[in-house]
This record gives structure tokens, sequence and C-alpha cells, in this order.
């Protein structure tokens, strides 16, 4: 092996790195910077946006209609952190409380202790700490109408194919909210769409809605949006919906 010819070609190649060093020097450095939203002014304080969305109902409508792929704390930079901390200060009904239950009976001798607690946590938590409540919401297409549904009875009835399509329960009665957001007006009503259901398979011979629900799709008694189409076809084919 030709050894001055190797270490010729060593000494090449180290001068082709330093070079390519002092290029990455000389270089500007760009670090990814996440872009704020066009609403956002960069010299107000984030928190200022966080408090209003709080604390102004119209502003909270306003935001989710228009940024319904964003949370306020991304919008502004913030974390989710942030946004909880800044809740419990403007809302403290919603942080923890803790009270101890004093129990009335003597003390048992030491070989009777039985070590359970001797105080008991309760927790008072505001409904959206848990669930988006956009997760909760749908729009109609005009995007001036918001509805939620709360189901308020289910049947007896054990579900087909569990192995299939997991843990459903099938729905009977729907408490349907309906919000019109120009004006703030609420419309609410009860609807039995087990019997809805009935009278349209009487009056067209079929039924397009689905009453079975997957469990996952419930949350704190509320129907997911994802459903919503599924519960109410029935109801806004025979007019007593109009969405």
């Amino acid at each position: 092996m030709n050894f001055k010819r190797y270490f010729n070609k060593i000494q090449g190649k180290d001068k082709e790195i330093k070079t390519e060093v002092k290029k990455v020097d000389s270089a500007e450095i760009k670090t990814e910077v996440k872009e704020l939203l066009s609403f956002v002014d960069p010299n107000k304080d984030p928190y200022d946006y966080l408090k209003r969305y709080l604390k102004e109902e119209k502003y909270k409508d306003w935001f989710n209609r228009n940024y319904p792929k964003f949370t306020i704390y991304e919008a502004v930079g913030l974390t989710a952190s942030d946004y909880l901390e800044m809740k419990r200060q403007l809302l403290p009904e919603s942080e923890t409380i803790t009270k101890k239950m004093q129990s009335t009976k003597q003390e048992k001798p030491s070989h009777e202790l039985n070590f359970k607690s001797t105080h008991k946590e309760e927790t008072k938590t505001n409904f959206d700490e848990f669930i988006d409540e956009r997760v909760l919401v749908s729009h109609n297409a005009f995007g001036d109408k918001e509805m939620k549904i709360k189901i308020i009875e289910v049947s007896d009835e054990i579900p087909p194919l569990i192995t299939k399509f997991g843990n459903r329960v099938k729905v009977n009665k729907i408490l349907i909210t309906i919000k019109h957001l120009n004006t703030q007006q609420i419309e609410e009503g009860e609807f039995d769409i087990e019997s809805i259901e009935k009278e349209l398979i009487e009056k067209r011979h079929y039924a397009s809605g689905n009453r079975w629900i997957p469990t996952e799709s419930i949350r704190n008694g509320y129907v997911t949006n994802s459903r919503h189409t599924s519960l109410t076809s029935d109801a806004i084919a025979l007019d007593y919906i109009i969405f």
C-alpha cells in the first residue's frame, strides 16, 4: 500500500471537513417558530386571550366556530397547563376540595385495626376539565347553530355481534339542545327516537337512523358529535327537527 498517497488523501479529507465546519458556522441557523393565528396580536399578553375565552361566552363561541381545529391555548402559543392554571384562578369553584370525615365510633384496639382511610376526598370539577366541549357539539351547514344530545333512556336489549362491533347501547330517548349562535337563543326538547323510528318505518317503509351507540361515544351522559346524525336522521326526515 502507498502510505504517502494514503496520508495525502487523509489530509485532503481533513481540509474538506474544516471547510464544511466553517460554512456551517457562517450560515444562519434557522429555528422553527410556531406561527400564531391571524387574530393574535404578538405584542399582547397571550393570557389576556385565555381570560376572554373563559369569561366571555360570545368570544368562546366565536373562537370555537372559526377555529374548530385549535384550542385557545394552542392559538396563542401557550400550553394546556397554562390554560388550567388560568382557569383555576378565574374559576376557583372548579378546584379540588378535600373534606376530612371524622369517625364517630370509639377507637378500636390495635389488633382490630383495619387500616381504612380516615378521610375521603371529594372533587368538584367543571364539566370541560374532563372533556373537550367541542367533541360533544355539532354544527349545522351554515355554522350558525350548535347541537348537543344527552341520553335520557336506553334499551335493555343485548347488543348483537359484540366481538365485531364492541360494547354498544341502544338509545330510546334523548334530550336535544340547539343553540342559535347569532341570537344566543336556546331550544331544548325531549325526543322518543324509538317511536320516531317506528313512525318512519310505517310512513316510508324504512328508517335511516341507527340507535346503537358505542359506549366510547358516550361522555358524561352526552353523545359525541360523530353520532349526532345517526340519532337524529329519522326525526329530521319527519321534520321534527330543523337543523
